[in-house]
């Protein structure tokens, strides 16, 4: 796992990069090789190399391709997972996004760099509303209960990044979004039960896109795969192998990035899914939580 932190000085590291820095230095201890051996393959310092490993420049394709030879990778199709990482770091660092200017620096801003990318996303949500599912009121009120949220211009524009954020759920490329909610985020007012029965409302109304499947996970249930907090699983390739997990600790946002680490939330996410109610009843469960008041 990775926390998210301000690089040093002169150094941007992007999640993106680091995913790929990771397996350039997998397979560069599976070959034996030392950073020094491998900067001479490409002509390099072995600072180049240091700073490919740790995600902290871009990555060229010649420099991929030489490496991954050096290194013995034989396999065409994970040559070409790295170098489609290696673009996707390199569009996601030019990108010019909405963001940019509206949220200041830090974990968030790069949390909606990498949704903007992503293709799909995988929500595991146990106390909250998904956050590109939340009304502003809802959203408003969480940030009215935070202690951290003091000056109420803060709170308003997070409110307009939220809502400009599910725009993605909308357009001419709308990500796919599995979003699997505890029974508890559904039952909790808050904002009140007018806001929580708005915010039921707008489930309801998301849930027919046909690129969202909303899922209930009921209490019913009891012990569960995801019972230890909630989690977004990224994709940014439509075959699942370019896969980043964020998940929030108590005072930062963690990343994970190691392929393997990835794999078992997404095998934990997929247990709590065939748990869960099928969309069809959880919109069910939605609509007569509405009935109920």
């Amino acid at each position: 796992m990775t926390r998210a932190t301000q690089p040093r000085q002169g150094q941007v590291s992007t999640v993106l990069a680091r995913r790929l820095g990771g397996e350039l230095l997998r397979l560069r201890d599976a070959a034996g090789k030392t950073q020094q051996q491998a900067a001479e393959s490409i002509n390099a310092t072995g600072t180049k190399i240091v700073k490919m490993e740790r995600g902290w420049v871009p990555m060229r394709d010649p420099d991929i391709r030489v490496l991954c030879e050096f290194y013995g990778l034989d396999d065409p199709k994970v040559l070409a997972r790295l170098l489609g990482l290696a673009q996707l770091d390199r569009e996601r660092r030019k990108s010019k996004g909405w963001w940019r200017g509206t949220v200041g620096p830090g974990a968030v801003t790069e949390y909606i760099a990498m949704e903007d990318a992503a293709t799909r996303i995988r929500n595991w949500q146990s106390s909250l509303i998904p956050g590109l599912l939340q009304i502003p009121q809802y959203t408003r009120a969480l940030g009215v209960a935070d202690a951290g949220w003091e000056d109420p211009e803060d709170i308003e524009r997070a409110v307009t990044v939220k809502q400009k954020r599910q725009e993605r759920l909308l357009g001419e490329r709308p990500i796919q979004l599995h979003a699997v909610i505890w029974e508890a985020a559904l039952r909790q007012e808050i904002g009140g039960p007018q806001v929580r029965r708005a915010q039921l409302q707008r489930l309801l109304e998301l849930a027919e896109l046909p690129n969202v499947c909303l899922q209930v996970l009921p209490f019913r249930t009891g012990a569960h795969p995801c019972i230890t907090g909630p989690f977004s699983i990224l994709s940014f390739a439509e075959d699942d192998a370019l896969d980043v997990v964020q998940s929030d600790g108590v005072t930062d946002m963690v990343w994970v990035e190691n392929e393997a680490e990835s794999r078992t939330y997404g095998d934990l996410f997929d247990r709590t899914s065939r748990l869960s109610l099928a969309p069809c009843d959880s919109v069910t469960m939605v609509d007569d939580l509405i009935k109920e008041g």
